[in-house]
C-alpha cells in the first residue's frame, strides 16, 4: 500500500476525531517517535487488523449456488480463535466451496477447510490449515449497538490490501432479503466499505460487533451487517455439527421474490427449486400463502416458516388467466449444498 493511500484511510478514519486530538496536542514535541514505528491507524482498527484475512474460494461448476455466485469468489474474514484458527464470514463466500485459501496479515497465504454454514443467519466459518497460534480478534456484545454509534469497518480488498473505514450504525431494524432470508435485528453502516463481503465490523474498542454482508441501496450506498449476537447464539453448535441443529430447518422453496403492490412478486426460481417442480413461474405474485394475505415479503417469510418440511404449503399466486392454487412441499435447503468438512 502506498504512503499517500495510507495516509487518505487514517483521515479518513480519524474523520470526527481530528478536530479534538488537534486541540489536545502537547505542545512539547521535542519527544518524538520514528514515524516508521508509528502506525497511521486507529487504536480500534489496529486491535482487530491482524486477525481481518483474505479468502479466494473455488467452486466446481455443476454446484448449486454456482449458477448465482460463480465458481471463483473473493471476500474478507476475521480469525476469532486463534488457538483452533477458526475464521468468520459471510455465508454465500463459503457455500459450496471445494477449495478455500487465505492471506493473513503477515504476507502468509494458507489453505482452509469449510466447517460449519449457517444459512438463516447468513455466516460460515473455515478452519485454517497448519500450526497456531494464529492472531485472534475479540468477539464483542453487539445487543446493545444502536443507530448513532460509531464503528468501523475493516476488510481485504482483492488485491490484498487493507481496506478501513470509519463509520456509524445508520439504523438498527429488520431486513428481508430476496432469496428466503430474513433478520431480525440487522445493523445498516454507512458509509459504504468496497470491500464488505465478511468483512468485520468492530465497536470503539475493537471488538467484533458484526460481519458486514451487503452493499444496499443506490450511490451513496450503505452496508448491511449481520449482528455478531445470531452467530454467538448458536456459535459451539455450528462448529461442532456443521450447522445448527438444534433449530428448526426452515422450510425451503427456491424462490426469489421482490415487493410489489398486489403481494410478492417472484422474481427468479433456484434450478433445484420445489416451487418450480410444482408449477410456480417468474412472474407469478403470491397473494396467499396456506390461505393467509401476503402483503410483503416479511409475511410471506414469517407465514411459509410456521410450517415444517413435512408439511405441503398452498401457495396461491396471481398471474394472466386469473388465480392458480399450488401445492408445494418444501425442502431443506442444506442438503443440496456441499457439506462441511468434519
Amino acid at each position: 500500500m502506498t504512503r499517500p493511500t495510507l495516509a487518505w484511510i487514517t483521515v479518513a478514519l480519524l474523520g470526527l476525531a481530528v478536530p479534538a486530538l488537534v486541540s489536545a496536542a502537547p505542545r512539547d514535541v521535542d519527544r518524538r517517535l520514528e514515524p516508521s514505528r508509528v502506525s497511521p491507524l486507529p487504536t480500534q482498527v489496529r486491535r482487530v487488523e491482524p486477525a481481518v484475512v483474505g479468502i479466494r474460494v473455488e467452486v466446481e461448476a455443476g454446484r448449486p449456488s454456482a449458477a448465482t455466485l460463480g465458481t471463483e469468489r473473493a471476500g474478507s474474514g476475521v480469525i476469532f480463535d486463534g488457538d483452533q484458527g477458526y475464521v468468520l464470514t459471510v455465508s454465500y463466500l463459503l457455500l459450496d466451496a471445494a477449495r478455500i485459501q487465505v492471506s493473513l496479515r503477515d504476507g502468509r497465504t494458507v489453505p482452509a477447510r469449510l466447517i460449519g454454514l449457517d444459512l438463516e443467519v447468513g455466516v460460515a466459518v473455515a478452519r485454517l490449515e497448519g500450526a497456531g497460534p494464529w492472531p485472534a480478534a475479540t468477539l464483542g456484545d453487539s445487543r446493545a449497538v444502536s443507530a448513532g454509534d460509531v464503528t468501523g469497518t475493516v476488510g481485504v480488498s482483492d488485491e490484498g490490501d487493507l481496506v478501513a473505514t470509519a463509520s456509524r450504525v445508520q439504523a438498527v431494524r429488520p431486513f428481508a432479503a430476496a432469496w428466503e432470508y430474513m433478520l431480525d435485528r440487522a445493523f445498516v453502516v454507512a458509509p459504504h466499505n468496497p470491500a464488505f463481503g465478511g468483512a468485520a465490523l468492530v465497536d470503539a474498542a475493537g471488538a467484533v460487533i458484526g460481519i458486514t454482508s451487503l452493499r444496499l441501496g443506490k450511490a451513496p450506498h450503505v452496508d448491511l451487517a449481520i449482528p455478531i449476537e445470531t452467530f454467538l447464539a448458536g456459535k459451539d453448535e455450528l462448529v461442532a455439527r456443521g450447522r445448527v441443529t438444534s433449530r428448526a430447518p426452515r422450510p425451503w422453496l427456491g424462490l426469489y421474490t421482490a415487493p410489489d403492490a398486489r403481494g410478492v412478486v417472484v422474481s427468479g426460481l433456484s434450478p433445484l427449486s420445489p416451487a418450480r417442480a410444482a408449477g410456480v413461474r417468474p412472474g407469478d405474485v403470491i397473494v396467499q400463502v396456506n390461505g393467509r394475505q401476503i402483503a410483503s415479503r416479511e409475511d410471506f417469510y414469517h407465514t411459509l416458516w410456521q410450517g415444517g418440511l413435512d408439511q405441503d404449503v398452498q401457495v396461491t399466486v396471481e398471474r394472466l388467466g386469473g388465480r392458480h392454487a399450488i401445492t408445494v412441499r418444501p425442502v431443506d435447503r442444506y442438503r443440496f449444498y456441499r457439506a462441511p468438512d468434519k
